[in-house]
């Protein structure tokens, strides 16, 4: 099975290197300001299974940059799915809890009813309505809270600020899955490999970390099996303004994944134990 990842850097792509034999596509190689070239990449390849692991993430940056997001998060999509559907090569593709407008308390289904509070939410959910239109064979894979050795992300930051302060305030009122890039790495090849032997399912699906927690739990942990002595405040969204509003609720429902791939929603805690000794090892 040949895979080829889209994406090079980030913390899905660079662990879906470590974890397989893939061909993995950089911004040098597969630039998705550009859906033409992006067509004509995915045209070419000698591949049997895409992975789109690039998106433009910079929630807030997204808000003043909706041109580029929408190119990378939606265009460039559609372009990919579009050859790929003509191709009859199977995508899987991330996405994520942006989508959802973060209204109660229950975890969403992977049918709920979508509303994004800011521009990176509504131009990952054009980018899964692309996937859908090009009417080929796709996984729709949504995550959460996502976090690993590499890149930046919330664990990285924590253990940088509970290094320098005694104390911090973090959100407390925003409860998600944080969820190990190794571990939606390890899924999505799983995914790929029965979209390989033709066995499916198609759809969307979501996998997060598991138990739901705040970012001021999560805060805590993390300092806490770091051996950090901060300590850590609870403060609402509210007190923390930035310019794209964030979802209050995040919690996905993972169900479909178990029942359909074998998947469980991974034990945060334990991927971020690993994380941290992979951290204490560079």
């Amino acid at each position: 099975m040949k895979i080829t990842v889209f994406g090079r850097t980030g913390q899905v792509a660079t662990e879906l290197a470590l974890q397989a034999n893939v061909t993995s596509l950089g911004r040098e190689d597969a630039d998705f300001t550009d859906p033409d070239q992006i067509a004509k990449i995915a045209g070419d390849l000698d591949s049997d299974i895409f992975i789109n692991a690039v998106a433009y993430t910079a929630v807030d940056k997204a808000e003043t940059d909706s041109t580029t997001a929408e190119l990378v998060n939606a265009t460039s999509v559609a372009a990919l799915a579009r050859v790929a559907t003509a191709r009859l090569i199977p995508i899987v593709h991330i996405s994520t809890d942006y989508v959802f407008d973060g209204k109660g308390e229950n975890p969403f289904p992977t049918d709920a009813s979508t509303g994004p509070l800011g521009v990176y939410g509504q131009t990952k959910l054009a980018g899964e309505q692309a996937l859908r239109d090009a009417g080929g064979a796709y996984v729709n894979l949504r995550t959460s809270w996502v976090f690993s050795a590499h890149s930046n992300n919330f664990v990285k930051t924590m253990l940088r600020l509970g290094a320098e302060r005694d104390a911090l305030n973090i959100v407390a009122d925003q409860i998600g899955g944080p969820t190990p890039a190794a571990d939606i790495a390890s899924a999505c090849l799983k995914i790929a490999r029965r979209l390989y032997e033709g066995i499916g399912p198609y759809g969307d699906f979501h996998y997060s970390g598991a138990p739901d927690v705040s970012w001021a739990d999560f805060a805590r942990e993390i300092l806490a099996q770091s051996g950090l002595s901060c300590t850590v405040t609870d403060i609402p969204t509210s007190a923390y303004p930035t310019p794209a509003a964030r979802p209050l609720n995040s919690r996905l429902d993972c169900s479909k994944a178990d029942q359909m791939f074998g998947l469980p929603r991974p034990n945060w805690r334990a991927g971020l134990a690993n994380v941290l000794a992979e951290l204490s090892d560079k």
